[in-house]
């Protein structure tokens, strides 16, 4: 494998709830996702994220392990309710200290935080005004950005605003299998627009308070294939695009909805809303993973679905899928990165998130050999190379991710981390072949 460019960004990644847990503690408030998973039937074998990897308790140690990682960028997210308990209002002073605790940390080890604002932990009492489809979250919403730009003023420069927008509201709010575990087509379609909205109004928060800040949101973007050729299929396939990926890169980047949700989103569009939310940022975040396929359904509000079960080379042996199931293909995000760069005017890209779920345990020696790990990562970095001979601009990778945590619906029982963590013996930290792969490849 080639060389990276020397200023190559070089990260690992994780999100507040899946590992911090301290879900009650030191005036935290409670957040939708501590509300979901209490719902039965909502989590694989009833898990939650109460405890997760204790990160809360536990960031110096994993500090420790980045700097040995030599990673020059680690990402991390804010839980909205540990900083204002109720969403508005009322500061806590300790969850905000934590966090700057953090940002401390990582300086004195070398290495930049890059901060994501939300990822998908909204205070409770705001979701029982409304959550994202009540229009005022506009407004809290950028209270509580401001709260946390100034708290970082001095220690952060980089910010992720919203991370996978798509996810918040397709699957939280459409298929309900997310929290807040919304299904209905209106509550896609609200959230859809003032999740928009909040990227336009935070970058501005941002230009203001921090103009040597460079900033964006995160999307998950993957080609979405129709699962055969008939026409209906061709056109879910097309309608899947612009439900999952154009209904917020289209607005963020060209200022418009794709045509075929326009007359879907009049509704919820006012005046000034557009010039509002076209805000393409200093770079796109990109989260990568697997293609996925679109599929005619009548009976679904859109007409389409997505259809992640079928695989047309499901005849391939193990090795071309992880443990989740998902295809490995690394060709798709080579085709994603083209796609972006020829339709969006060639921003500047950071991939966010991009990993796999194998789930090695320690060996006989108690070290984990995961080797499917290591080989993933060369194949898609390899694609991310290609891009780049081609003229996209990847200014970094953030694997996914630092800790095995957990992992929303799968609970714990998904791995994708570079570090093992042994849910049964006082949450142990044990690095993978695959951390020390990484290490090696982040140092030539």
């Amino acid at each position: 494998m080639k060389n990276f460019p020397k200023n190559f960004i070089w990260g690992t990644a994780t999100s507040a709830y899946q590992v911090e847990g301290g879900w009650n503690a030191d005036g935290k408030g409670p957040s939708i996702w501590d509300d979901f998973v209490r719902r039965p039937g909502t989590i694989k074998h009833g898990d939650t994220g109460d405890v997760a990897c204790d990160h809360y308790t536990r960031y110096k140690e994993d500090i420790r392990l980045l700097k040995d990682l030599g990673v020059s960028a680690y990402r991390f997210s804010v839980s909205w309710p540990r900083v204002i308990p109720e969403g508005t209002g009322q500061k806590n002073q300790k969850g905000i200290d934590f966090y700057r605790s953090i940002a401390d940390e990582l300086l004195e080890a070398g290495i930049t935080p890059y901060v994501t604002l939300y990822h998908w932990d909204l205070p409770s009492k705001l979701q029982e005004r409304g959550g994202w489809t009540h229009r005022d979250i506009t407004g809290w919403f950028s209270e509580y950005v401001e709260t946390m730009v100034k708290a970082f003023q001095g220690m952060v420069k980089n910010f992720i605003v919203i991370n996978e927008p798509s996810v918040i509201a397709y699957v939280g709010h459409y298929q309900g299998v997310h929290a807040p575990g919304i299904r209905s087509k209106q509550a896609y379609l609200a959230a859809s627009h003032h999740l928009n909205l909040c990227h336009g109004d935070s970058m501005e928060i941002i230009r203001q308070l921090c103009p040597q800040a460079k900033a964006g949101s995160t999307f998950t973007h993957f080609p979405i294939r129709p699962v055969s050729d008939h026409p209906e299929d061709i056109r879910a396939a097309q309608m899947m695009e612009a439900v999952w990926e154009n209904a917020y890169l289209d607005p963020i980047f060209l200022g418009k909805y794709p045509a075929l949700l326009e007359d879907d989103f009049d509704e919820f569009v006012k005046p000034g809303d557009m010039n509002r939310i076209y805000s393409p940022g200093d770079f796109m975040g990109l989260n990568h993973y697997s293609p996925d396929y679109g599929k005619a359904d009548s009976q679904d509000a859109f007409g389409a679905v997505l259809d992640y079960a079928h695989d047309s080379k499901s005849d391939l042996m193990d090795d071309q899928h992880t443990d989740l199931g998902w295809i490995i293909e690394p060709e798709a995000l080579y085709e994603t990165l083209m796609n972006i760069h020829e339709k969006y005017r060639s921003p500047a890209i950071i991939i966010t998130e991009g990993g796999c779920a194998y789930n090695d345990g320690p060996g006989q020696d108690g070290k984990i050999h995961d080797n499917r790990r290591i080989r993933y990562y060369e194949k898609y970095l390899t694609e991310i190379q290609r891009a780049m001979e081609h003229g996209v601009d990847v200014r970094g990778y953030f694997a996914w991710s630092f800790l095995d945590n957990f992992e929303w619906g799968e609970g714990y029982s998904a791995r994708f981390g570079l570090v093992y963590v042994d849910f049964d013996n006082q949450l142990k930290r044990i690095p993978k072949d695959s951390f020390f792969w990484y290490k090696n490849r982040i140092g030539q």
